[in-house]
């Protein structure tokens, strides 16, 4: 189970996501996470509650007028931060963890991930 929440707006969207993730943080409490467009993607995760992501989000001033955040329970894999959504995307062999050109958050397993990597790296 997770909460989704994504907005587009004139200004800083990242206080509405948050809290956003406040209110559905009962969906899922092993991990949370929002994830900016800001002349290039950046995040913050974590596997504590929504106001320790707030404080994280404040401190490395992430702000960004389109963002999407997620809110997790980990039924499959651990609940740690590699494993906290947003997820980005990454070249092939890329170990930097560097920024993708894509951020995605999903609910469920994806079964298929293995093609469709190999899909879209076609």
């Amino acid at each position: 189970m997770c909460g989704i929440v994504a907005g587009v707006s004139g200004r800083d969207i990242v206080p509405v996501l948050v809290l956003g993730l406040q209110r559905l943080e009962y969906r899922g409490y092993d991990s949370c996470g929002v994830a900016v467009h800001a002349g290039g993607l950046k995040r913050a995760r974590s596997t504590a509650r929504v106001a320790e992501l707030m404080q994280q989000v404040q401190t490395e001033a992430i702000a960004s007028g389109t963002g999407i955040a997620h809110t997790r329970w980990a039924t499959h894999g651990a609940p740690a931060v590699h494993n906290a959504h947003p997820h980005f995307s990454h070249g092939p062999g890329d170990t930097t963890g560097a920024a993708g050109r894509v951020a995605l958050v999903h609910n469920g397993i994806i079964e298929n991930h293995d093609e469709l990597r190999e899909s879209l790296q076609a």
